[in-house]
């Protein structure tokens, strides 16, 4: 069996779940987890989104987060 990456196993949650911790831990979490994006895919853009989210905009980056997770089960906004 194939390692998974800390991202790929988070995706792989369920849809509510992943909503539900979205909602509730928003800028957090969407920061830690564009900043493991990063260490994967080595997308700059995608670091400095992820550093942003921790000041200020994280919260609105977890009701969007929250959004595309019910509507595509991906995180998908800047988090190449």
């Amino acid at each position: 069996m194939a390692a998974k990456t800390i991202t790929a196993q988070f995706e792989n949650l369920p849809k509510l779940l992943k909503f539900i911790l979205f909602l509730f831990l928003g800028g957090l979490l969407s920061g830690i987890f564009r900043v493991l994006r990063f260490l994967e895919t080595k997308n700059l853009v995608t670091l400095i989104f992820g550093i942003v989210c921790f000041f200020g905009v994280g919260f609105v980056v977890g009701i969007i987060d929250a959004v595309t997770e019910l509507l595509g089960n991906k995180v998908s906004v800047l988090a190449d």
